[in-house]
């Protein structure tokens, strides 16, 4: 009852999205679409985002993908409901309106994950679930509250790669493969110029990928795996994105097979585990908060101290030094710590 009574604001929202745009003239078909499409892709995302969420965690959880379906499926039936009119604005209208429509399906899908991630979490340790309810539905409020003016902050400070009115201080957009890969789909299917056969040819190579991988994973007894969603990622991800996580596993692997056998092994393979989480967060707060400071200021770099000319390469390697230290550091504390223990 209560999502069937968060459907009218909603259709309220998608409404108000279409007043004086060039297709308000079928607000009521396209919201009654809208909210339909809602309540039926929003179903579907919750269920398979949040199943993820609860058996591995909502870092594994495919939002991409789903968003790459979502936003797949809402062109299509708004751009079926839209051919009847013309104009100069109607296909751009059209767009953006499959986008607005999209994000209400991701934003069931991300909630969906964090719910699912919590209750999980929650029933290990104990806790009560109606208190943990309760705590769900404040996070929900803030993050509505907050996230506008941390993706405004960063607007401000950085932008968007993409953006037409491109406005950032520091002359370095933020880029965002995702948003720009479901922004050309979307283009791409109500304008009829989506190249569906290379669709098709990548949905036949996800289907061969997934083929591999159950017979990989049946011959070596679940030993060596092929994941298809690390190869999709990989495929429309940049380098710059997806190098450093590869990097980063091949440097977990090698620390615990470093500390394996060791009597302080599960412990410091928690603290590793700790510690590259904190990598994660701390760089997206740091983000934020340099965002803020770069507002505040309208500098390009406030916080620059000595005018040492180097470029990201040269930071990328002081970067891995310093990572490399943190985990040689590591390393001989868990080892020191075990020792003081054991006497």
């Amino acid at each position: 009852l209560i999502s069937v009574l968060l459907l009218v604001p909603a259709g309220f929202l998608m409404a108000s999205f279409l007043n004086g745009t060039a297709i308000a003239s079928l607000s009521l078909p396209l919201v009654a679409l809208g909210v339909l499409y809602l309540a039926i892709a929003g179903l579907l995302a919750a269920a398979v985002c949040g199943y993820m969420a609860g058996l591995i965690g909502s870092s594994n959880s495919p939002v991409s993908g789903v968003g790459i379906l979502s936003v797949l499926g809402a062109a299509l039936l708004i751009g079926a409901v839209g051919h009847t009119i013309s104009g100069p604005d109607v296909g751009q209208a059209l767009t953006a309106f499959a986008l607005f429509a999209t994000t209400f399906v991701l934003a069931v899908a991300v909630v969906g994950n964090d719910n699912l991630q919590d209750l999980k979490t929650g029933q290990l340790v104990g806790a009560t679930p109606w208190k943990q309810q309760v705590a769900l539905v404040i996070g929900v409020i803030a993050g509505a509250v907050v996230i506008p003016l941390v993706l405004n902050l960063l607007n401000e400070a950085f932008g968007f790669a993409g953006d037409p009115n491109y406005r950032g201080i520091t002359g370095e957009p933020l880029g965002a493969p995702q948003a720009t890969l479901i922004s050309t789909l979307a283009k791409g299917a109500i304008g009829g110029s989506l190249p569906w056969g290379l669709l098709g040819a990548g949905a036949l190579i996800g289907a061969g990928l997934v083929a591999f991988d159950l017979l990989l994973r049946k011959v070596t007894n679940d030993k060596y795996s092929l994941p298809p969603l690390g190869v999709g990622l990989a495929i429309y991800l940049p380098s710059a994105v997806t190098a450093p996580v590869v990097v980063g596993a091949f440097g977990g692997w090698l620390f615990e097979r470093l500390v394996q056998g060791k009597p302080w092994a599960e412990p410091a393979s928690r603290l590793g585990v700790l510690i590259a989480s904190g990598f994660i967060v701390g760089e997206s707060l740091f983000k934020v908060v340099l965002a803020g400071v770069i507002t505040f200021t309208g500098s390009k770099a406030p916080l620059a101290i000595l005018p040492i000319p180097y470029g990201e390469e040269t930071a990328m390697v002081i970067a891995l030094v310093l990572a490399v230290s943190g985990v040689a550091g590591l390393y001989r504390w868990c080892a020191g710590a075990a020792k003081k223990v054991q006497g």
